[in-house]
């Protein structure tokens, strides 16, 4: 069992650090601790009571919240997030080639305003250095939830070859996901949001169909995408998407608008997320699910930060949901506070 101090006394000490370094430290303590432990969850906790499970592209998902990526960028503390309750996590975003990412500081807390403000810039150890370590973690045959890989394109890749760079990190990684999904959408690595045109996402989505249809069961694909485009334009970036062989879309990523905030952000840049992105976030999810139809699987991610936040994704045609920055202000019983809830 993963025992955690009470939340109160932990989140003062921890906002008294520097936003990153306090990550950095829960972090570290979660990945010990799932060296150790496998973080399998009995029947009868909520987390897998079978009335919240869902089947979701020929994947059996115990509960509808999922940990977004970012949080856990090199897939270090997979067993623990199995342990707070998720019933799916997805690690990443990992790149082809290894970065260091942005100079620091480089994450935000805006706690008047429940929300995060990073431009973490894809920090992580490459695609070589994930796999082995998701070949360790399937070696103890975990997780027991489905796992999710997102990537994107290393930053010293010119964008006219951003889908061999995607392709070069689905060969490494594909086998070892469940699903894999093709993030264009962070506004932290220059010219990414660019590729989210129609002509780049059938370019990288084929680029990568080509390796994922010769493993014997190719993984389902998703293409994340910002809620900062025009409806009109989500719509046919989503369309292209699923013209290519995607499976879905993750709707949304953080957002470059900081219109509305209690907190200053005179010269932060970067991506916002937390409660201000959940309204548009929502908004775009409901209108993309209206134009598909019911068939494209949407995983909603942006603002959930209570059970109201969450039953609105649903509502709004969301198949699953995931959380990030709620987690860093709700604490370690967020998800179980969200299950009971819905």
């Amino acid at each position: 069992m993963l025992v955690t101090p009470p939340w109160p006394l932990a989140r003062a000490a921890l906002f008294k650090l520097d936003p990153e370094q306090a990550h950095n430290l829960t972090l570290g303590l979660l990945a010990r601790w799932s060296a150790l432990f496998d973080g399998r969850l009995g029947p009868s906790d909520i987390a897998r009571r079978p009335t919240l499970a869902r089947d979701v592209m020929g994947l059996r998902f115990p509960n509808p919240i999922g940990l977004a990526a970012g949080l856990d960028k090199q897939g270090e503390a997979v067993p623990a997030w199995q342990a707070l309750g998720f019933g799916f996590v997805e690690v990443g975003t990992v790149t082809a080639l290894p970065q260091p990412g942005n100079p620091r500081p480089r994450l935000f807390r805006l706690a008047a305003d429940e929300a995060l403000v990073n431009r973490m810039g894809f920090n992580n150890g490459g695609a070589e250095a994930m796999a082995r370590r998701l070949q360790r973690l399937r070696a103890r045959g975990l997780p027991e939830i489905p796992l999710g890989v997102n990537l994107g394109k290393s930053k010293v890749t010119p964008p006219e070859q951003a889908a061999a760079d995607y392709r070069q990190s689905f060969e490494r990684l594909g086998e070892l996901a469940d699903y894999v999904v093709v993030n264009i959408s962070s506004p932290n690595t220059p010219g990414l949001r660019d590729l989210q045109r129609v002509d780049e996402v059938a370019r990288i989505l084929e680029a990568i169909q080509e390796p994922n249809q010769r493993l014997s069961r190719p993984r389902p694909l998703l293409v994340k995408l910002a809620p900062d485009l025009a409806d009109d334009e989500a719509i046919e970036c989503a369309r292209a998407a699923l013209e290519a062989g995607a499976t879905g879309l993750i709707l949304t990523n953080t957002t470059i608008r900081f219109e509305g905030l209690r907190s200053s952000t005179e010269g932060l840049s970067g991506g916002l997320s937390g409660r201000p992105l959940l309204a548009r976030s929502t908004e775009l999810l409901g209108k993309v699910r209206a134009a598909l139809g019911p068939e494209p699987v949407i995983i909603g991610v942006g603002g959930i930060l209570d059970p109201e936040g969450a039953r609105a994704k649903l509502a709004a045609g969301a198949d699953l949901i995931q959380v990030y920055t709620g987690l860093i202000y709700r604490g370690p019983g967020f998800v179980r506070e969200l299950l009971r809830g819905l």
